[in-house]
């Protein structure tokens, strides 16, 4: 009996690690034109969140690299998400924009690009997650 109770508690344990399961997404950020400032970045996972820093699922920064720079967001779960990265060189922690709505700085997205009239929408941008992977993005 204690047998049997035992292997229902490893079986539950080994499922409840592989519905929780967290993974690495490894960035690379490149055209960096500088190393001052941070490279920024805001991870979404809804269309309703997309760019709207209130509703950030996770957000960080990591301290520019002239050319490339190389960082690690830990413990994302499996789902869909996109991302947003602004090289902030001045280190306001704002993207600076001119009276337009247009950034100063430079931006970059998980997938789509920035459009002649404002970003890329969600689903432009949003990418599947469900195990540790690397990306390189370019920013504009």
């Amino acid at each position: 009996m204690i047998n049997r109770n035992f292997f229902l508690l490893l079986i539950l344990a080994m499922l409840s690690n592989a519905i929780s399961a967290q993974h690495n997404l490894s960035l690379t950020i490149d055209g960096v034109p500088s190393d001052k400032g941070t490279i920024c970045y805001a991870v979404y996972t809804t269309e309703n969140s997309f760019l709207n820093f209130d509703k950030v699922y996770k957000s960080g920064s990591e301290k520019a690299v002239k050319g490339s720079t190389a960082f690690s967001i830990s413990n994302l779960p499996d789902g869909d998400y996109a991302i947003a990265i602004f090289h902030d060189e001045n280190g306001n922690q704002n993207l600076d924009t001119n009276m337009f709505g247009i950034p100063k700085e430079q931006v970059a997205f998980s997938k789509g690009k920035m459009k002649m009239f404002g970003p890329p929408k969600f689903g432009e941008c949003v990418f599947s997650f469900n195990t540790s992977m690397e990306m390189n993005i370019s920013l504009n």
